[in-house]
């Protein structure tokens, strides 16, 4: 489909004659460089061509964590959000096919014996996690015996680890790889607890704007743009999600 076909579709007209797209992000989906101010990340790429696909500027909207994200969304001040998939956020937002699939796991601390998901959830175990992120309500939904710490943001829930305040810390392997640099001895654990399936999201009651970014979600998965931007990105533990009819 042309450009100018798209710009024709009566299900964004909205979005065409504004002449924008604003996309919700939050951190640590995309970095930003201290001096310039650029933002980099897969989800960034993929704002860039949803804009160019509508033919309007495509326009990420920064946030701190997904909950402020969620918020920006119901609120209006973004037309989509790009977020993790979650049955507890299905009340307010509908979701497109998942982008990609990245992986849930903890970080442990150097003298940790802990190998798996199980040798942290023991009673009396603390797990230090961002409150309202996909990995912590899916953590939270499967422990047994270990307790959640909670915090607003990942630099918190970290510190929580580095100063003896958990025993682990919980959330996307990428973050925790990158986390792990900053904890002489810390280890991520290989094996995963779940994954969280990354999507656009819409507030709902907006059929036609969802299912004109399924379409495109589709596409993009198809044609390699988001294997591209995976790469690009350097996202580690994180996967192409699989076409919808097989999700």
């Amino acid at each position: 489909m042309t450009e100018r076909q798209q710009a024709a579709d009566s299900r964004v007209a909205d979005l065409v004659r504004a002449g924008k797209v604003r996309v919700a992000l939050y951190v640590p989906q995309y970095t930003k460089d201290p001096v310039s101010g650029e933002l980099r990340g897969w989800p960034i790429d993929l704002v860039q061509a949803l804009g160019e696909c509508l033919g309007v500027e495509g326009v990420p909207v920064e946030h701190d964590s997904p909950s402020e994200a969620l918020a920006s969304l119901t609120a209006g001040r973004a037309d989509a959000a790009i977020i993790g998939i979650d049955p507890s956020r299905q009340a307010v937002v509908e979701y497109a096919p998942p982008l990609i699939e990245a992986d849930f796991t903890c970080l442990v601390p150097a003298g940790s014996s802990a190998r798996s998901i199980a040798d942290v959830d023991i009673p009396g175990a603390r797990i230090a996690a961002v409150r309202n992120h996909a990995s912590t309500m899916a953590l939270s939904r499967m422990l047994k015996h270990a307790d959640v710490v909670g915090a607003d943001m990942l630099d918190p829930a970290f510190e929580l680890l580095r100063h003896g305040e958990a025993d682990a810390f919980a959330s996307l392997r990428e973050v925790l790889l990158d986390y792990a640099q900053q904890l002489p001895g810390a280890r991520v654990l290989e094996q995963r607890y779940g994954f969280n399936r990354l999507a656009f999201a819409v507030p709902k009651g907006q059929a036609s704007r969802l299912a004109y970014l399924s379409e495109f979600t589709e596409h993009a998965k198809a044609s390699g743009l988001v294997q591209r931007a995976i790469d690009r990105a350097g996202w580690r533990g994180a996967q192409v999600a699989p076409p919808a009819d097989r999700n």
